[in-house]
C-alpha cells in the first residue's frame, strides 16, 4: 500500500450484515479501510438468509446472468457461482410444457425466437409483442415517471400479459403491474432480458444461502481483519470532531446498511427530511411454502402456475432438479399482503389445493404431499410505484447508507443492494464537499 493510500486509511463502522452491508464492508477493505461491521442478528445475509446450522432459507431467491456485481463479489469472497448456482436459460413455463423458453445466444435474437416459437400466442399476439418491444428499445427503454407497467402495457394482449408481463413484472418488482412503475420495469428489461449474452439466464441456488454469499464473506472479513459483532443492534448515532459515533465509539465514516426503518430510526435527529423519506416506503410481502412431495418431478426447475383468488403462487422450484433433493418443492407467492392477511395456514393449504389443480398426477402425486415450512418475509422489497421518491445515498459528509431501497434504477433486488453497498464504500473516498446535505432525499424516480 502506498504511503498516499495509507494517509487516507479510515476506520469504517457498516452497521448491518445484508448483502448490500457486506459488499460495503468488502469493497472498504480492498480499498485499504478497517471496518467494524455490526449487526444485530445472529446470521448475516439479511432478507436472503438461512440458518447457519441448516434448516430452510427465508425464501426461494433468484438471481440472474446480469447480477454482475454479485457475482463478481461472490468471486472476491472465494465462491465459485458455478458451483453453487444452477445456470438456466430463461423459462415461463406450465407444467404441460406451454409457455416461453430462451435459447442461449445473443440477448435480442434468443428472446425474439424463443416469442417466434412460443405456441401459446397466436401469430399475431407474437407480433404485438414484438412490435411492442421494438418501440422501447427505440426509444431507449424509457418512459414517464409516472407511467404504470399496466398503462405501458394496455395495448398488448390478454395472452401475452398473462404468461409474460405479469409474472414478470411480479417477480422482478413484487408489485403487481397495475401498480408497478413502468420506467423501473424497462430499466429491468434493458439490463436483463436485453442487457447482454446470458444476461436472463436463471441462477438458483444449489446450496442454502448462507453459502451463497453471507457465509463466505464475514469468514473473508474475517481473514482481513475486519471486526465483526453478531447480535449488536446500533441505539445511537452522534456526529463527533472529526467523523462519527456509533453507540460511543469514534469511527471516521459510517455505512447504514439496516432496514429502512432501522435506518431512519438512526438518521431522524440528524436529518428529519431523510428519515421521512426512508418511512414514507411501503413494503410487500413475499410468502414461500416448502413443500414434500415423494415421487413428484417437474419438467424444469421453475414453472409458472396460474394465480386467481384461490391459487396464490405464481411459481414453484423443484429442489431436485436443483439442489439434488427429490420429492422437495418451494411455492412462491409475490405480492402476497392479501394472502398474509388470510392467515399463513390458509395460505399454505391453498397452495397445497392448487398444486393439486393445476399440476398434472404424472409429475404431482399430490395424496403425498405435506407442508414441510412456510417462511413470509413481511417486508420482502418496497412497493416499486410510479414516481417514487426514495432515500438518497448520502445523508451527511462520512454518513451513507446502503440497501436495496435507496435511490437508484432498480427495483429491491440482491443486485440492487450489492451495487448499492460497493457505491456508499466508494463514496467514503471522496472529498467532504462532495458529499453535502443537500443530497440526502433523492426526487422522485426518473427514467433512467
Amino acid at each position: 500500500m502506498s504511503p498516499d493510500r495509507r494517509a487516507e486509511r479510515r476506520h469504517v463502522a457498516v452497521v448491518g450484515a445484508g448483502w448490500a452491508g457486506l459488499s460495503a464492508c468488502v469493497t472498504a477493505v480492498l480499498q485499504g479501510h478497517r471496518v467494524t461491521l455490526f449487526e444485530m442478528a445472529r446470521q448475516p445475509g439479511g432478507r436472503a438468509r438461512s440458518p447457519i446450522e441448516g434448516g430452510w432459507d427465508n425464501g426461494q431467491h433468484i438471481l440472474i446472468g446480469a447480477y454482475r456485481d454479485t457475482l463478481a463479489l461472490m468471486r472476491q469472497v472465494g465462491v465459485d457461482p458455478d458451483e453453487v448456482l444452477l445456470r438456466r436459460t430463461l423459462e415461463l413455463r406450465r407444467a404441460d410444457g406451454t409457455g416461453l423458453q430462451l435459447r442461449s445466444g445473443a440477448a435480442i435474437p434468443a428472446f425474439a425466437g424463443a416469442v417466434l416459437r412460443c405456441s401459446s400466442w397466436s401469430w399475431l399476439e407474437r407480433l404485438r409483442l414484438l412490435q411492442a418491444c421494438s418501440v422501447w428499445a427505440l426509444r431507449g427503454f424509457r418512459c414517464e415517471p409516472d407511467r404504470s407497467v399496466s398503462e405501458l402495457c394496455r395495448h398488448l394482449p390478454a395472452a401475452v400479459q398473462e404468461l409474460l408481463i405479469d409474472p414478470l413484472c411480479l417477480a422482478a418488482l413484487n408489485t403487481t403491474a397495475a401498480e408497478a412503475s413502468a420506467a423501473v420495469f424497462l430499466r429491468v428489461l434493458r439490463d436483463g432480458l436485453f442487457g447482454g449474452h446470458g444476461g436472463c439466464d436463471l441462477l438458483l441456488p444449489r446450496r442454502a444461502l448462507h453459502d451463497v454469499l453471507p457465509g463466505p464473506a464475514l469468514q473473508w472479513l474475517r481473514n482481513h481483519g475486519a471486526e465483526l459483532h453478531d447480535g449488536h443492534r446500533v441505539m445511537r448515532l452522534q456526529p463527533g470532531t472529526n467523523g462519527w459515533h456509533v453507540d460511543g465509539n469514534p469511527f471516521d465514516a459510517v455505512v447504514l446498511a439496516c432496514s429502512a426503518t432501522e435506518a431512519a430510526r438512526l438518521v431522524d435527529p440528524l436529518n428529519r427530511a431523510w428519515a421521512c423519506t426512508a418511512r414514507s416506503l411501503t413494503f410487500e410481502p413475499i410468502i414461500t411454502v416448502y413443500v414434500s412431495c415423494p415421487g413428484a418431478a417437474l419438467p424444469c426447475p421453475m414453472v409458472g402456475l396460474p394465480e386467481d383468488d384461490s391459487s396464490p403462487a405464481q411459481f414453484v422450484f423443484d429442489h431436485g432438479l436443483i439442489q439434488g433433493r427429490p420429492g422437495h418443492f418451494a411455492f412462491v407467492v409475490s405480492g402476497a399482503s392479501a394472502w398474509v392477511k388470510r392467515g399463513l395456514d390458509t395460505t399454505a393449504g391453498a397452495v397445497l389445493d392448487q398444486a393439486r389443480r393445476q399440476l398434472p398426477p404424472g409429475q404431482w402425486p399430490a395424496e403425498h404431499a405435506t407442508l414441510e415450512h412456510i417462511v413470509a418475509e413481511r417486508r420482502a422489497t418496497f412497493r416499486c410505484t410510479p414516481s417514487l421518491g426514495r432515500p438518497a445515498s448520502v445523508v451527511a459528509p462520512g454518513l451513507l447508507v446502503a440497501g436495496d431501497y435507496v435511490a437508484g434504477p432498480y427495483p429491491a433486488t440482491l443486485e440492487g443492494a450489492v451495487r448499492s453497498g460497493a457505491r456508499a464504500a466508494a463514496t467514503l473516498m471522496q472529498s467532504p464537499q462532495a458529499s453535502t446535505m443537500q443530497n440526502s432525499v433523492s426526487p422522485a424516480h426518473r427514467p433512467p
